[in-house]
């Protein structure tokens, strides 16, 4: 190994990747000296050799030759002709795909490539590129050609030593396809991916299965004996030849790498992600919502739990890593002596019928304490929300900033007592629904065992009922993050579902009387029973409209919270405390104060973090359950998963509305997506809101990263009859738009038939 030789410029020489070490990456560019440097330390690389910038322009009319001639001595060919510039894939400035590449190029075409990549080297986004992350000098200095010996892949991928979202550096992220690896490369193929850690590797994303296991955790293994050299994370090309062997071809050090995210919990128990206000919020909060509307509205959460039970049991809430986590309050005796006594007595009774008689004897709890709670909800909660927002609405717009903020409190603190009451009125719901499975499984599944009602379950009973279509309602939410717009302000994104609801909801409807008849007709001649079906029936299908209508108008003050924050970013602006009214949503509390500071610096801060937060794949949970409250979720998906076989190639989640169907895959994550959605797909998305409900009409089912069977995609599904498989974690990364898959709502799975 020695650096470029000196040579008669009469008699330039393109030398070979052997013939090169560490001291020629100013001629002969960091790409070509790194695979020099790993081919002598035993590596698996293609052989190649390099034209230097000096050698392309002293041998002009005798390149064609020169070559030639150096293809010889690699092999038959074909060849890929690659830029290796000085300043490329370094640390700091990768220059990841901005140079040409030529792949499998013949002896004749030989000079064509080297000089269009030459050429490369000159164009717009290298120099643009490069007067950001690089030194005066022209992006051509240091410029060379790497050529070599192209490699018959049956795969090819990419390999990072660590993890590029999470930045765990524990973690090797492996994506791979058949054949050449440039279409993933260059990003118009996703790939299959692997995560290997401690040796062993799990599928994250599914493909047509370029590589299985083994090779995955193979390639992985090389991709860390490149880093251990290196001594930095590295980002690694890679091909497994028709013969099973595998290949190096090239590697770079990681740029701009996170650092590692750490999910530990703040406090011990089960902090879960997609329960109460987080069933809302399908990625990282934006700040100022998590700092100001967040502790709010869990402020006006326990007010409404006060008006009700006279009592407040205060949720840990936390934002980690910018995602909302929730955790149960933990039992002590303690707390069990305040409750009893700040509430007289009263708690104890609420909770009882709230928590646990509803679930043994809905129709009861119903009239000891839910239907009271219907009432107050329907005539003086729902009612002051209204007149609220009516009210304040007519003066936002020119409301000084103090006024803006208390305006915006009171908007929070109402929400806060609605979705309290939403949790225990609305909530019941998914606990009825229970009550009625077991009936059903009890005393229905046998005698209806064969027949379409039968094979649909008890949760035939609950579809097609009055007041459950979709019903476009301007204040619909995305995302309950008032950063979001709210569906009055895309209407143009907004799917129209009459064409194709009206006819299944008659079908739902008809389907649904006929389960009813049948049931009755089974329990005919036990009358206690039909007695117990009618009553536990009555209630399970008017809850679960009920459940609908409070979701519905749960943000009816979103627009105008939307508003508001408009507002503040006119003031904030005209203050010259930030550039644009949009960069409010970023700003830290205290810029709310009197006399607020610049604020520039901060919000690009905290931009840039909220932009890498609400990619990362947040955990659904935390921690570990408490021993005496257990997993109430995971007991609820083992009753509804029963022993039901699981493929072992399924995205495993909750089982949240029964039924099969097989379509294409549409990923939606947000309004933007919604036009493009189609009658007979299969619904992709991360969590789902009211303003989603349209779309249920049209798709074949429903699949979402979080949600729980309580949460709006499974109710809404149900009452469509769609399957839905919800809380999968990561679904919409597994899976890709146009892939066809099974969606199993009864065993809570999703197949995948094609990568395609």
């Amino acid at each position: 190994m020695h650096a470029l030789p000196e040579t008669p410029r009469t008699q330039p020489t393109l030398p070979q990747l052997s013939e090169l070490d560490g001291d020629a990456i100013p001629l002969a560019g960091g790409k070509a000296a790194t695979l020099a440097r790993l081919s002598a330390q035993g590596f698996h690389v293609p052989p190649g050799f390099v034209v230097t910038k000096d050698a392309f322009d002293r041998l002009r009319t005798d390149l064609d030759a020169a070559l030639r001639e150096a293809a010889d001595r690699l092999g038959s060919g074909p060849f890929a002709v690659r830029s290796s510039a000085a300043a490329e894939d370094l640390p700091d400035a990768s220059y990841a795909g901005l140079y040409e590449t030529y792949l499998n190029i013949d002896r004749a075409g030989l000079a064509d490539a080297v000089r269009r990549c030459f050429a490369s080297a000159a164009s717009a986004r290298v120099s643009a590129y490069h007067a950001t992350h690089a030194s005066d000098a022209p992006a051509s200095a240091g410029m060379a050609v790497l050529v070599q010996q192209m490699i018959d892949p049956a795969a090819a991928g990419v390999a990072f030593t660590a993890n590029p979202v999470t930045g765990s550096r524990d973690e090797t992220v492996v994506t791979a396809v058949h054949g050449l690896a440039e279409a993933l490369v260059s990003g118009e193929a996703a790939g299959e991916e692997w995560t290997v850690r401690g040796g062993r590797a799990s599928r994250t994303r599914t493909g047509n299965s370029p590589i299985d296991e083994g090779q995955a955790v193979a390639v992985a293994d090389l991709a860390a004996r490149v880093a251990g050299g290196a001594g930095v994370p590295q980002d690694i090309e890679w091909a497994i030849d028709r013969h099973g062997e595998l290949h190096l071809i090239q590697a770079r050090a990681m740029t701009a790498l996170p650092d590692a995210v750490d999910w530990t919990p703040p406090e011990p128990g089960l902090w879960m992600r997609n329960f109460r206000i987080g069933e809302w919020l399908p990625e990282a909060m934006t700040p100022l919502f998590s700092d100001w509307l967040v502790p709010r509205l869990e402020a006006g959460y326990l007010d409404g739990m006060r008006e009700t039970a006279q009592v407040s049991v205060p949720f840990r809430y936390a934002a980690i890593n910018g995602w909302y986590y929730n955790c149960l309050p933990t039992p002590s005796p303690k707390l069990l002596l305040r409750v009893l006594l700040d509430s007289r007595g009263r708690a104890p009774w609420f909770l009882y019928n709230v928590l646990a008689r509803v679930s043994r004897n809905p129709a009861a709890a119903d009239r000891a304490v839910l239907h009271d709670l219907e009432l107050h909800w329907r005539e003086e909660l729902l009612p002051e929300y209204r007149r609220f927002v009516d009210a304040v609405g007519r003066e936002i717009d020119t409301a000084s900033q103090r006024r803006v903020v208390a305006i915006v409190d009171e908007v929070c603190r109402i929400a806060g007592r609605y979705l309290f009451s939403l949790a225990i009125v609305g909530g019941s719901a998914w606990k009825m629904e229970g009550a009625l499975a077991r009936f059903w499984k009890e005393h229905l599944a046998g005698p209806l065992a064969g027949t379409p009602v039968g094979g649909a379950g008890h949760q035939a009973l609950l579809r097609g009922l009055p007041g459950a279509g979709p019903d476009f309602r301007p204040h619909a939410v995305y995302s309950l993050d008032w950063y979001q717009p709210t569906a009055g302000e895309m209407t143009e994104t907004a799917p129209g579902s009459s064409d194709v609801a009206s006819p299944r909801a008659r079908e739902l409807t008809e389907f649904r009387t006929a389960a009813e008849q049948s049931c009755r007709t089974v329990l005919a001649n036990r009358p206690s029973l039909l007695v117990r079906f009618n009553a536990l029936l009555a209630v399970a299908q008017r809850y679960s409209v009920i459940r609908e209508e409070q979701a519905c108008d749960f943000t009816l003050g979103w627009p105008l919270l939307r508003r508001a924050a408009r507002r503040l970013g006119e003031l904030l602006k005209a203050a010259d405390v930030i550039d644009t009214s949009d960069d409010v949503f970023f700003i830290p509390l205290g810029a709310l104060g009197t006399a607020p500071a610049d604020c520039r610096e901060i919000v690009r801060e905290r931009r840039a973090a909220w932009q890498r937060q609400r990619y990362l794949p947040a955990p659904l949970t935390l921690g570990a359950p408490r021993r005496l409250i257990g997993d109430p979720i995971a007991r609820a998906v083992a009753i509804a998963r029963g022993d039901r076989p699981v493929p072992d190639e399924a995205i495993l989640g909750q089982p949240a509305s029964a039924g099969h169907a097989t379509g294409h895959v549409r990923i939606i994550t947000g309004p933007a997506d919604f036009a493009a959605f189609q009658a007979g797909e299969v619904l992709v998305a991360g969590t789902t809101a009211p303003a989603w409900t349209p779309l249920f009409a049209r798709a074949a089912a429903i699949v979402t990263d979080g949600g729980t069977l309580a949460a709006h995609a499974s109710l809404v599904a149900r009452e469509y009859g769609i399957p839905a498989v919800v809380g999968t974690g990561n679904a919409t990364v597994r899976l890709h738009t146009g892939q066809l898959v099974t969606v199993d709502g009864s065993a809570g799975t999703v197949l995948p038939l094609t990568a395609d």
